[in-house]
């Protein structure tokens, strides 16, 4: 007998992500244009919102019994769709822990609490393991993380946790504690000349990450960084949303930039 809700749409990319990985893609009737993982869901499943908009009409057409988004940004879509009848979840979860437990959450709703967690507790295993690995780095880089670049706005709690975990320092610890990106944005490049990171990661949401650029800004030149050469991308559908992808294959592009740059100062 199937258990939870049997179609679903998805607002964003991590629950479409998470679904697949637990086997109950066969639930999801809509999934967000942004989507990227797995592949195959652009092929098999319709496109049905952005992240700030959605296709209300479309949505109601394909009759879903729950609708799963992310953060408050989506506030508006759920409560049109809340006044339409329809189930819908908001997620808003922030950090390394709450990415484990939102997927066991989500596979709970579905009837595959078991798996969820089994997969869950298997990610866990291997976010200790990478943390082992760089405990044993020779050095820890600085690391700027950049989301966006006009204006400039820096890493989100998860993103920090996981250059720690990797083996670096986020140079902006404070503003990673906010969970809204407004509250994240620099009003000049001053504050990261002074803390001089020695790696740069750039995740532009949308476009390349444009290294040569950044280095070309003013008083950027006097960046241990830039000077090195040590900018970056880490391309948005890895980090940039709180699910598996950011815990898998996120966080071993990091700890991969980072093991190169501690190797080169072994010795």
């Amino acid at each position: 007998m199937t258990r939870g809700p049997r179609r679903i749409v998805c607002l964003t990319e991590e629950p479409t992500e998470v679904l697949y990985g637990l086997g109950e893609q066969d639930r999801i009737v809509g999934i967000s244009g942004f989507t990227v993982r797995p592949a195959r869901a652009r092929r098999e499943k319709p496109k049905v919102s952005a992240f700030t908009s959605a296709k209300i009409d479309r949505i109601l057409d394909l009759r879903p019994d729950f609708v799963v988004g992310f953060s408050d940004i989506q506030a508006d879509i759920a409560a049109t769709l809340v006044r339409h009848g329809v189930e819908v979840w908001i997620a808003n979860h922030r950090s390394v822990d709450g990415i484990l437990d939102y997927i066991r959450r989500l596979g709970a709703l579905v009837g595959a609490a078991a798996r969820a967690d089994a997969w869950a507790g298997e990610l866990a295993r291997g976010l200790e393991a990478i943390e082992r690995e760089s405990a044993a780095l020779p050095a820890r880089p600085r690391v700027y993380f950049e989301e966006w670049d006009e204006p400039l706005i820096t890493g989100i709690a998860w993103v920090a946790e996981l250059v720690r975990i990797a083996g670096g320092d986020d140079i902006f610890p404070e503003l990673s504690a906010e969970p809204l990106a407004k509250a994240r944005i620099l009003a000049d490049g001053g504050p990261v000349i002074a803390r001089a990171p020695d790696i740069i990661l750039g995740s532009w949401c949308g476009k390349k990450f444009r290294p040569d650029a950044v280095a070309a800004r003013p008083g950027w030149d006097a960046i241990p960084a830039v000077r090195e050469r040590e900018l970056h991308e880490i391309r948005s559908p890895l980090i940039l949303q709180p699910g598996p992808a950011a815990v898998t294959d996120g966080v071993q592009a990091i700890a991969a930039i980072i093991r190169r740059w501690a190797e080169t100062r072994r010795g």
